[in-house]
């Protein structure tokens, strides 16, 4: 049987394209099938990692597929692809046993986490090296990550957003005496509230409506491993509640069922919030913060530690270019980068090194292929004799018109994020997501 990473499902063939050459760029290998039919068939040619599906297809369409591929295999993940007004989709996915959904339109930066928190491309589960420090501060963290890696002690990785939290805790197992056992992540903040209880600690065949077989929680999923609950500030605080309970038990109860799993995991949590704040502000129990901050571990942000940006941004280049490729950074382009304030961290150098692939000259990157976010629109005017697209303008003109209604109704709260979700309109777990998607932008919140 042929080996392959991801198969990409997507009756769409312009963004399924898409997906693909995006996942390949990242060192991926991909196969894809137009629909739940032809991906069957592909099923039974390769032996895949991870499938990714979107719902609504013909003839066979995701929800169909997802079945099928559990009463086949209940580990493979399995992650859908639904658009933004069919959300409830989403939910009847996860609860029919997927490991993850995506928000349609998703950028490329999303594809690539939800990829990677599953598969590590390029056999980088086996590399120590995938976590770079040049710099003195993050030596200094990568050794302490190294002796607390052989405890069984929690870790919360606090930082911003972008800094490389998610790859401190991926060398944190890989380093542990669980390495090889499963490394399973959760995002607290991407899975809606309803559904986050039932992911985390599984549910029996009947607990709810749509639960046709048991399925296991991502806390047995990561058994003899390690288990990160990712930006675990997001968590509603009644589901605080019941996950500190898990980890004082150490065991955990399905939904709907009536009989403990003892439990052997190791715990490790990131947020990008100062969670003290959070426990003063109410939103965060105290006994869970001490309960998971056995071992903090604070990751300077990506202008603290300058040392680091050229080897980093090697790394992102190397698995831009080509097998035979060779691209090297001019003086000037390293002196571009280094003096830049870096607001969105390591994801936007990430963005940043995509750029420059497409603007390189004659084989290397000089400081006119070094572009930011807020230098390109600055940069690239409209020709006089060019008509932009209406649609775009429009889209760009909403979504900052959105944001600043954000930062308004923060401000007349007083930094209140409830006050600022009732004056909008919308629930504080669609506020809070927003707000991170502002962050990781550089806006400042």
């Amino acid at each position: 049987m042929k080996q392959a990473d991801i198969l990409i499902v997507e009756d769409d063939q312009n963004l399924r394209d898409a997906i693909c050459t995006t996942l390949e760029l990242s060192g991926f290998q991909v196969v894809q099938a137009e629909n739940g039919q032809a991906a069957i068939a592909r099923m039974q040619e390769y032996e895949l990692k991870m499938v990714l599906t979107d719902v609504q297809m013909q003839p066979m369409d995701g929800m169909d597929l997802l079945r099928h591929i559990r009463q086949q295999d209940t580990q493979l993940p399995v992650v859908v692809m639904t658009a933004y007004g069919t959300i409830e989709k989403a939910v009847e996915a996860m609860r029919a046993g997927a490991s993850d959904y995506l928000v349609k339109p998703f950028e490329a930066d999303d594809l690539n986490q939800i990829a990677n928190r599953f598969i590590r491309a390029d056999g980088a589960e086996n590399d120590a090296d995938i976590l770079l420090a040049s710099d003195e501060k993050m030596q200094s963290l990568k050794q302490l990550a190294s002796r607390v890696a052989q405890s069984d002690a929690t870790v919360l990785l606090c930082g911003e957003s972008g800094v490389g939290k998610e790859v401190f805790a991926q060398y944190i197992h890989q380093q542990s005496p669980r390495s090889n056992a499963p490394f399973v992540a959760i995002n607290c903040a991407a899975i809606p509230e309803n559904m986050l209880e039932s992911v985390l600690f599984g549910y029996e065949k009947g607990a709810f409506t749509g639960a046709v077989a048991a399925h296991a929680g991502k806390f047995e999923q990561a058994q003899k491993g390690t288990l990160l609950l990712d930006e675990i500030s997001e968590m509603d605080v009644a589901l605080q509640a019941k996950l500190l309970r898990v980890l004082q038990e150490k065991e955990v109860e399905r939904l709907g069922g009536k009989k403990t799993i003892p439990l052997d995991v190791r715990i490790l949590a990131t947020t990008n919030r100062n969670l003290r704040d959070e426990v003063s502000a109410g939103r965060f129990r105290e006994d869970l913060y001490y309960r998971l901050s056995v071992f903090p571990i604070v990751i300077p942000p990506l202008r603290e530690r300058m040392a680091d940006i050229i080897p980093i941004a090697r790394m992102l280049l190397k698995k831009y270019q080509g097998s035979n490729e060779n691209i090297e950074f001019t003086p000037q382009a390293q002196q571009k980068l280094v003096s830049h304030n870096w607001p969105g961290n390591v994801r936007e150098l990430d963005n940043v090194m995509q750029r420059a692939m497409i603007l390189k000259q004659h084989g290397e990157i000089n400081g006119d292929a070094i572009h930011f976010e807020n230098m390109a629109a600055a940069e690239s005017p409209v020709p006089e004799t060019q008509t932009p697209d209406p649609d775009s303008v429009l889209v760009s003109d909403l979504k900052d018109r959105e944001q600043q209604l954000i930062l308004e109704a923060l401000r007349a709260g007083k930094g209140s994020r409830k006050y600022a979700a009732e004056r909008l309109g919308i629930s504080p777990r669609t506020l809070r997501y927003k707000l991170a998607r502002m962050r990781d932008a550089g806006i400042a919140v």
